[in-house]
């Protein structure tokens, strides 16, 4: 099981970093190869220029598609699995995560026809984990929880994935609460993965 993960955070200062790392240390325990877009620490674009724009909305697929945008595509293909890490900011991801989509799902390749290059495959196993304030009892109750997995999983990650999933560790203003929790929810959904592959 090849895993690409696909990490936003700006600050190696923050909780979602500790997470990060937590993630690539068990891993590598389950001896599961990984690769990451680190967002930030790539710089990576995530507006879109008006030429992609262009290609998107009129759906102009002969137009060329950034070189930036083609190395994650190849990432893609290596990968059976997709790990999406980030903070909830405002009840989303970040806007460089959201650009990422945005650009990265390029007209012909996530989505539409086109016969000139392939199509994105549809990997084994796509999985959203994102660090969050409140309590997860409280997203519930107010349906911001629901609404983030309606836009990850059934719009974003969508059919491009056998198996989606997302866990939501809430509760990170009263952080010495939940970290032992945490720590534990992300070996047991490396575990899943694993068993996933085999």
């Amino acid at each position: 099981m090849n895993i690409l993960i696909v990490y936003s955070h700006p600050s190696k200062k923050s909780y979602t970093f500790q997470v990060f790392e937590r993630l690539k240390l068990v891993l590598s325990k389950q001896n599961l190869s990984y690769e990451v877009s680190d967002l930030y620490e790539m710089n990576f674009q995530g507006d879109m220029s008006e030429t992609e724009y262009e290609r998107e909305g009129f759906i102009k697929t002969e137009l060329p598609i950034a070189q930036d945008v083609r190395a994650e595509h190849a990432k893609i293909e290596r990968a059976d699995c997709i790990i999406f890490l980030y903070p909830v900011w405002w009840s989303d991801c970040p806007a460089k995560l959201k650009g990422w989509f945005d650009r990265v799902y390029s007209v012909g390749y996530a989505y539409g026809q086109n016969d000139s290059f392939p199509k994105m495959k549809t990997l084994k196993m796509g999985l959203v984990i994102c660090t969050a304030g409140h309590p997860n009892d409280f997203l519930n109750e107010i349906g911001i929880a629901q609404s983030m997995k309606n836009i990850m999983l059934d719009d974003r990650l969508g059919k491009r994935f056998e198996q989606k999933e997302m866990l939501i560790l809430g509760g990170t203003l009263e952080l010495e609460k939940v970290i032992g929790q945490h720590m534990r929810q992300i070996e047991e959904v490396v575990i899943k993965i694993k068993e996933h592959s085999a």
